[in-house]
């Protein structure tokens, strides 16, 4: 061996993970870095499932529309229009032999009770019908000024020619002081039965 050259170096361990090479001095600089193309990915993504739903809702208008056309509708009538029917109230007249109803009742007493403000009122029925009939006595209760304040009912239960009966008409709620008792209506029925 020759003096002029120098020993060589001793060896050095080499390590498990390779060490990373280092750039030259002299190289370019790096690029930037590339851009990722999610956002791309995502609104490509997007905007085919827009397209995909716009055709399945065409589509199935489209069915619709041609199942709508195949409904047979029933052909119109020719008959020319009128106004709806309207029935008449039917009101039975008495008789001139039978009186009105509400002259069979009078009133007797009207009371309130001064315990739970409720009005009452004590009715007779006379029956000056031929025939042995029922009653069905409505009672309306007014304040001073005429207002309703309340209602009652009785009812009279096979009642003989001539017969009669006090039934109680009770009203159900609270009435000022004052109240007064008026007979609203009266249904006088046929009647087989003979007690009252």
């Amino acid at each position: 061996m020759s003096d002029n050259f120098p020993p060589p170096p001793p060896e050095q361990p080499q390590s498990e993970y390779p060490v990373p090479a280092q750039p030259s001095p002299w190289a370019a600089p790096p690029g930037p870095p590339q851009k990722q193309r999610t956002g791309l990915i995502v609104t490509l993504a997007v905007g085919g499932g827009l397209i995909v739903a716009g055709a399945v809702v065409a589509l199935v208008h489209t069915a619709m529309s041609s199942v709508q056309d195949s409904i047979a509708l029933p052909p119109r009538s020719e008959a020319p229009y009128s106004e709806p029917y309207e029935e008449e109230p039917y009101e039975e007249e008495p008789s001139a032999a039978e009186p009105d109803a509400k002259e069979d009742v009078t009133i007797i007493s009207c009371t309130r009770d001064p315990q739970i403000g409720w009005q009452s009122a004590k009715v007779k029925v006379v029956n000056g019908s031929s025939t042995t009939a029922s009653y069905t006595i409505m009672m309306e209760f007014l304040d001073e000024e005429g207002v309703q304040v309340a209602e009652g009912g009785a009812g009279v239960v096979g009642l003989e020619p001539g017969g009669s009966a006090v039934k109680k008409a009770q009203g159900v709620g609270e009435v000022p002081r004052g109240t007064t008792c008026r007979i609203s209506d009266v249904w006088r029925t046929p009647s087989d039965r003979g007690e009252s």
